[in-house]
C-alpha cells in the first residue's frame, strides 16, 4: 500500500519546471507541465546525475539541465538514442495541494 505525503501546493512548482523534495527515498523531483499535470521522478538523470528538478518540462518530458537528455515522465525512460531510466512515483493534486506516494 502506498504511503501518501503532502509535499506542498501546486503553485510552489514552477510551470514548465520543477522543484525537489527530500524524502526517505532520497530527493524526488516534482515537475509541472503546461497543462498543470504534475509528475514525480527521482531527482537524478541516469546519464551523469543531473538534477532533473532544474530541467525544462515540455508535455510529458523533462530535459536534463546538464546534457539535454529527454526523460519520459510517465515511464521514467530516456528517449533514444539515449538509454537509462529513473524511478517514477505516483502523484496527485487535490484542491491545489500536491501529494506524493512513496512506493517500494
Amino acid at each position: 500500500m502506498a504511503q501518501w505525503m503532502e509535499v506542498g501546493s501546486l503553485m510552489e512548482i514552477p510551470q514548465l519546471g520543477g522543484r525537489y523534495v527530500d524524502t526517505p527515498r532520497g530527493q524526488i523531483a516534482l515537475l509541472r507541465n503546461e497543462a498543470d499535470e504534475v509528475f514525480a521522478v527521482e531527482n537524478r538523470c541516469p546519464h551523469r546525475g543531473g538534477p532533473l528538478a532544474e530541467g525544462f518540462v515540455s508535455g510529458r518530458l523533462v530535459f536534463c539541465p546538464l546534457h539535454n537528455w529527454q526523460i519520459d515522465l510517465d515511464k521514467g525512460e530516456a528517449l533514444p538514442p539515449d538509454v537509462g531510466c529513473v524511478k517514477t512515483y505516483p502523484v496527485r493534486v487535490e484542491e491545489g495541494q500536491v501529494y506524493l506516494a512513496l512506493t517500494e
